[in-house]
């Protein structure tokens, strides 16, 4: 599934400028040591791994805590954890298999989760926001899915309202395209206002979209709908049906 064109099921998201999410490219990144309640996820081993295969760096949030999401009557809901913890896990390793990853999103979509946090935690407190790694598609009532082959990094500016969403492609280059936000309840629905093509290492070329600045996003426009947002993953459905998950990360150097 390719989430490039505005009418995608799943914008692919990106910053300027670009920093590291992606663990086992270590011609195109570098990397630092992530210690997430816990847990050291020393990503610079990665020669005592065999695999190549990409994998998601959760962001270090130590100077940065915002209050956890909470489920509709704060009662406990250990499915919802537990499926929580599947999503995590396929983030650190992409080794989970395709059918729990689903019916992990699942039981979180019909958990209805209280979404009064999201915007938040999702865009933080400040310009220029978070980034976040997109991991893993699914298809329209999860009939399928997989983890996303290409490098795929969102942010959200919940102090500006401000997105970007953008590919990369290595030493080829990157695509970005980059625009304004609305939220309501768990909605977010978009607008890209410029788009910016970059090719190996010549300057970025930047290409005005056309939209009108007073036209407020709505739901008439792209737009993703919220189930969950911690301060490690995010799960949100598009406007055409899909579902997908991400993993906050750190930026990309190219």
């Amino acid at each position: 599934m390719m989430m490039i064109s505005q009418t995608a099921t799943f914008h692919v998201l990106s910053m300027s400028p670009p920093h590291s999410c992606l663990p086992n490219s270590s011609s195109l990144i570098s990397f630092k040591p992530l210690n997430i309640k816990g847990t050291n996820f020393n990503v610079v081993k990665l020669h005592r791994e065999r695999t190549t295969r990409t994998r998601a760096t959760l962001d270090d949030i130590e100077s940065d805590k915002l209050s956890s999401t909470l489920v509709e009557d704060d009662k406990p809901n250990k499915e919802v954890d537990e499926s929580v913890k599947v999503l995590k896990n396929a983030a650190k390793t992409r080794k989970v298999a395709a059918k729990e990853v689903l019916s992990a999103l699942s039981v979180i979509e019909k958990a209805k989760i209280d979404p009064s946090g999201f915007l938040e935690t999702l865009g933080g407190k400040e310009s220029p926001g978070r980034t976040w790694m997109l991991i893993f598609t699914a298809e329209k009532q999860y009939n399928g899915g997989r983890y996303f082959p290409l490098t795929a990094v969102q942010r959200f500016d919940a102090a500006g309202k401000r997105i970007e969403n953008g590919v990369y492609l290595g030493p080829i280059g990157q695509l970005t395209f980059e625009g304004r936000f609305s939220w309501k309840k768990r909605i977010l629905a978009f607008i890209f206002e410029n788009l910016r093509i970059k090719v190996g290492p010549l300057q970025p070329l930047q290409i005005s979209l056309g939209k009108k600045e007073d036209k407020e996003p709505s739901t008439k426009d792209p737009f993703f709908i919220w189930f969950y947002v911690d301060e490690e993953i995010a799960v949100a459905r598009g406007r055409s049906g899909g579902t997908a998950f991400w993993c906050r990360c750190r930026r990309v150097n190219i």
